[in-house]
């Protein structure tokens, strides 16, 4: 009977062990569905992250803000430069008389003469000349002698004669140039509707000559010198 009951004992042990072991299988199929959740989320990650970065748009308005203001600062530049106009200070000069007349000078004291051909003004041999407004005065003792002359059949009036360059310190080594009604800008001779000009530093010897034919008045000689453009008396 001893025998009997220890077959039995063993068999119940035997058969109960094997069913337990089924539960490592669902342990291994647990562990095999988390690694797929984890490579569907680094797709979805990595297709949103270049969208984000492609910030192509801000330097292009940067860009066109640059381009606009530089237009204004370059047409500010361009500034009119003032031009003289005709009754403006310095610029109407006349013939009246041996004694009341007007030359073309450089603006400033001991100018040279050819390098203030479009900015020189009028001086007259006295104050407030008539037909002449507004024009300086000539130095005492500049004009050393003045010819008057007056064509009535060309209509033309001048005046030739000898300066003292010193009194307006004109150098001795200028050789001069031709004042006309184009160069200084704006400047007549009132009455008339042409002028030239010629004043010879060096030589010490000035002329003007105002006319109503502008022939008369050759502005294309101002190398030839007074005596050879207009002749006239230079003693």
């Amino acid at each position: 009977m001893v025998a009997a009951a220890s077959h039995t004992t063993t068999t119940k042990a035997v058969a109960h062990k094997p069913k337990h072991t089924t539960i490592k299988k669902h342990t291994t199929t647990t562990h095999a569905k988390k690694p797929k959740t984890t490579t569907k989320a680094a797709k979805k990650t990595t297709t949103k992250k270049p969208k984000t970065t492609t910030t192509t748009k801000p330097p292009k308005t940067t860009t066109t803000t640059t381009t606009t203001t530089v237009p204004p600062t370059t047409s500010t530049k361009p500034t009119p430069t003032p031009t003289p106009k005709p009754g403006k200070q310095g610029q109407t000069g006349v013939i009246l008389s041996q004694t009341d007349f007007c030359l073309w000078l450089p603006p400033v004291y001991g100018g040279d003469i050819a390098a203030n051909e479009d900015r020189a003004v009028s001086f007259c041999t006295k104050p407030n000349m008539p037909g002449a407004a507004n024009a300086g005065v000539l130095p005492a003792g500049f004009i050393q002698s003045a010819h008057f002359v007056s064509n009535t059949q060309k209509g033309y009036v001048q005046v030739t004669g000898r300066l003292n360059r010193a009194k307006y310190g004109l150098s001795a080594k200028d050789g001069g140039g031709q004042y006309d009604m184009r160069a200084p800008v704006g400047a007549i001779c009132n009455g008339y509707k042409a002028f030239v000009q010629l004043t010879e530093p060096d030589a010490q010897i000035y002329c003007i000559r105002c006319c109503m034919n502008k022939a008369d008045c050759p502005v294309n000689k101002s190398t030839y010198g007074c005596e050879k453009v207009l002749g006239g008396n230079y003693a």
